[in-house]
């Protein structure tokens, strides 16, 4: 108890900064609707937002090592300030494609500094408790995040000096703990062509998990006003998704160290495409089974990106393995940077149910993938555990070192 109290005020930073950041996505698609943006151009938004997330994980470790950890924090979270309360100043699209990618941008430097003062004060003993209580924090508040735009007017001063305030708020609890700051950390190196030649499917996996997460994240909230959802009705819809693939974590990851990982991605893509097919075809009109159906996809979407870290890690070094996570996180970030705009085009020339026709294509390229590696190469018998891995940094790596697996 005393290890988590000690981290306490990194963790509410992180919980508030999660509620400010975590509405915004979807508040900026409400808010674009009602002002007449088409749904290429939201798309665009979503998109903004994870190049900006791309540029702040590659800056901040060396914006770290030049004026430190708290003052770091401090100057993503005025950027992501700023990228907030000045959306309703000018209902433009560039200018709020400028925003998303502030935004993004510090959200990304706010993780990055936490995850670093993390590493810095971890030991192979608490690692794997605080880590733990650090991804119930983390998938909690993103949860009532996506809950909070029921009650977020769209295109309000008010709504969006709420997740100003709230992001100004996440400096305090940094601001005020007496604990030392670290030293500044090293940053990995990104090797994404050596990821690719060390896993071509661990590779391939991040990939289709950063096309699938972003397009539902950024993109959701049209599906979900296309077919006739409430504001709240959205919000539920889209943390019911996080539930589901949060719930599924503990059951998939024995299953994912019992048998081929390859296989266990090959069914968990079998299962997104049946309930991608089940959105595209059927069409729900019914909130609750949207709702069942929204739970059922985060149960097997979710877990495709950390069960594809896991099998690529089975083929690398102890010495490499945290270069090995940095550069999947990068491919991670370059599916999920161009996902939300294709998927907002195809909603926009087909309709709603083109969201889910294009998570489950790719999905299907996923599947025809691992089975030809699997003709290609035999899988290895001495495998790291798998666990659960927020898609949060480069540094994330760092974290998740064990002791009898470094």
């Amino acid at each position: 108890m005393r290890l988590i109290i000690s981290f306490a005020a990194l963790m509410f930073s992180v919980a508030i900064m999660q509620l400010s950041t975590g509405s915004l996505s979807p508040l900026d698609a409400l808010s674009g609707i009602q002002e007449g943006f088409s749904k290429t151009q939201i798309g665009l938004l979503g998109s903004a937002h994870f190049f900006g997330f791309f540029i702040g994980c590659w800056w901040a470790p060396r914006l770290i090592g030049s004026v430190g950890h708290a003052r770091t924090f401090a100057v993503f979270a005025a950027v992501v300030t700023i990228g907030a309360i000045a959306h309703p100043m000018w209902i433009d699209v560039p200018f709020w494609v400028f925003l998303r990618i502030l935004s993004g941008l510090g959200v990304a430097g706010c993780y990055t500094v936490i995850e670093a003062w993390f590493q810095a004060k971890l030991t192979n003993d608490n690692r794997g408790r605080v880590m733990g209580v650090y991804r119930v924090v983390d998938i909690g508040a993103s949860s009532v995040a996506q809950m909070m735009i029921g009650f977020l007017e769209p295109a309000a001063y008010l709504s969006y000096n709420i997740l100003a305030i709230l992001a100004c708020a996440s400096l305090l609890p940094l601001a005020l703990t007496t604990s030392e700051q670290p030293k500044a950390p090293s940053h990995p190196r990104l090797h994404p062509i050596r990821a690719a030649i060390t896993s071509p499917l661990g590779v391939a996996g991040v990939i289709i998990a950063g096309v699938s997460s972003s397009s539902f994240r950024m993109v959701g909230p049209l599906y979900g006003q296309d077919v006739g959802l409430s504001p709240l009705e959205i919000g539920q819809f889209l943390a019911i998704v996080l539930i589901g693939g949060a719930l599924i974590q503990i059951p998939i990851g024995w299953v994912a160290d019992k048998f081929d990982r390859r296989w266990v991605l090959i069914w968990v893509s079998i299962g997104s495409i049946f309930i991608c097919s089940g959105f595209a075809f059927i069409n729900p009109q019914n909130p609750n089974t949207i709702y069942i159906m929204a739970f059922i996809f985060g149960v097997f979407t979710y877990p495709i990106f950390s069960i594809s870290m896991a099998h690529a890690n089975d083929f690398t070094t102890p010495e490499q393995r945290v270069e090995l996570n940095a550069s999947l996180m990068f491919c991670y970030g370059i599916g999920a940077i161009f996902s939300p705009f294709i998927a907002s085009v195809l909603i926009q020339s087909y309709g709603p149910s083109a969201l889910f026709s294009y998570i489950a294509i790719a999905h299907i390229g996923l599947v025809i993938f691992g089975v030809m590696r699997m003709r290609v190469r035999p899988t290895v018998s001495d495998r790291t555990i798998y666990r659960y891995t927020p898609r949060t940094t480069f540094t994330i790596g760092k974290l998740l070192r064990r002791r009898n697996h470094d």
